[in-house]
């Protein structure tokens, strides 16, 4: 059992649903991105998506790759995050999990990105750009490690190809509530509720839903045929503040999210 596995057993018996914020490491700096993840710890959500910058992001929206550029024109490093993320970890309750390109695990060689994040205090990673024919590898790396290999389902995933990636991911499976890029929005799609419950009836994996969602009347509409809501885009905007006023920006993403996670449980 991994941290993100406890998480959804104890969510489970309470009946509760889980929170999940996104941020980017090191926008502006990551000093700020460990001050954030401890307001979203003391604010009491559940688990926290860390972005691993990267020069060519995959399905991320304007804001996520403004986000991504903003932190490589700092010139942070990968094992800097982890340094960082190391220190702040003994002060963080939730699991942390990463976003990151399977680009940059290659470069670093799966077995070593899997040690160094697990050394650092993730509990997963999430790898959008990993097909699900050539993930076997770390799938197998990951699960001898109890490191959970967390993918997407996109709505326009064919329900077999859906279920191959459910059987090859671990801790949640990660699902993509619209076609395109991340990115606030005012709609989602009308049949999102049911496409999401007829994966549920197949794969015992806890099913999280991200992208677009920024809104309490979204959390409120996806909450209940969902395990856990993720956030990104609209607290990454807030995030931007950060480089005027730190205190103002941290007090706009409390508010945000305050207001989603009030919106979330029944």
């Amino acid at each position: 059992m991994t941290a993100i596995d406890d998480l959804f057993v104890r969510l489970k018996a309470e009946r509760k649903k889980a929170f999940m914020p996104f941020i980017t490491a090191a926008d502006p700096h990551l000093a700020f991105t460990r001050q954030v993840l401890r307001k979203l710890d003391q604010l009491g959500c559940s688990m926290a998506e860390i972005g691993i910058p990267y020069s060519d992001p995959i399905a991320d929206g304007p804001v996520i790759q403004a986000s991504y550029t903003r932190a490589l024109g700092t010139n942070v490093k990968l094992h800097d995050i982890f340094e960082q993320i190391a220190l702040e970890r003994p002060n963080i309750a939730m699991p942390l999990v990463s976003m990151v390109s399977y680009a940059i695990i290659h470069r670093q060689g799966p077995e070593r990105f899997v040690d160094d994040a697990l050394a650092a205090g993730f509990a997963g990673a999430i790898v959008p750009d990993l097909l699900v024919e050539e993930c076997g590898s770390l799938s197998r790396i990951c699960k001898a490690k109890k490191f959970n290999l967390i993918q997407l389902v996109t709505p326009t995933t064919p329900p077999e190809r859906a279920l191959k990636i459910a059987e090859l991911s671990s801790g949640f499976l990660y699902f993509v509530s619209v076609t395109g890029i991340t990115g606030e929005r005012t709609e989602l799609p009308p049949d999102l509720v049911d496409r999401v419950s007829w994966l549920r009836e197949r794969t015992p994996l806890p099913i999280c839903i991200g992208f677009g969602i920024s809104k309490p009347e979204h959390v409120r509409l996806l909450a209940p045929v969902s395990d856990g809501l993720i956030v990104g885009s609209a607290i990454v905007r807030l995030m931007e503040q950060a480089a005027k006023s730190e205190v103002i920006a941290l007090q706009s993403i409390d508010q945000l999210v305050t207001s989603l996670m009030a919106a979330i449980q029944p």
